[in-house]
């Protein structure tokens, strides 16, 4: 394998591309300590070693760190791996051995994300948020489902009605033209239409 090209990413890392396929991410210090340079063969014994060991602890105590601040989908620490210029089957692997003690749990995440926005955010918006994370649409609705017959379910009424007093906007006072600029707010933020239209025009 050649050492195709080392790219800077900042004064500490770099990106090794080898075979113009192939590429990890490494530090100043270990460039140095591998002598790895443009146009040489990379070690094969180095090779090995930073695939089987070092990149795959050094991902997975990655994960461990990002989990101490808060909570992630496996999609975001996905996302962070790559980000941090891991090789594909190096992330794959973190991301099992990460899952395999729970410390990644997409139901658990949703059902958290959905009860502490459920009175604050449209369900429109709830699901666009979610599937930004990762989150697939049936395990999004499974949750909503499970929540709904614990009798949790967002008062989407309610929630308009307390946008429309913060922005001292009144129904009864209201021309249709305020009324039209208002719809198109509230549409924005995920209400459904005809709740919409319950609010405003009943």
């Amino acid at each position: 394998m050649i050492v195709t090209e080392i790219i800077a990413i900042t004064k500490s890392r770099y990106r090794v591309v080898l075979d113009e396929t192939m590429s990890f991410v490494l530090y100043k210090g270990e460039l140095n300590r591998f002598h790895i340079q443009e146009g040489a063969e990379f070690p094969e014994d180095i090779y090995r070693s930073l695939l089987h060991e070092t990149l795959p602890k050094r991902a997975k105590l990655r994960c461990m760190n990002l989990l101490k601040s808060r909570d992630y989908t496996r999609k975001q620490l996905e996302d962070k791996l790559r980000q941090g210029g891991y090789p594909a089957k190096i992330i794959e692997d973190a991301l099992a051995y990460i899952e395999s003690y729970g410390y990644i749990d997409d139901e658990k995440y949703a059902k958290e994300f959905i009860a502490y926005n459920m009175q604050k955010k449209s369900r429109i918006r709830i699901e666009n948020d979610l599937l930004k994370r990762g989150i697939s649409r049936e395990l999004i609705c499974k949750v909503f489902d499970e929540l709904k017959a614990m009798g949790m379910e967002a008062d989407e009424v309610d929630m308009i009605e307390k946008l429309l007093l913060k922005k001292n906007f009144y129904t009864q006072s209201a021309t249709d033209e305020e009324k039209r600029k208002i719809y198109g707010f509230l549409y924005r933020k995920g209400f459904h239409t005809d709740v919409i239209n319950r609010v405003l025009y009943d």
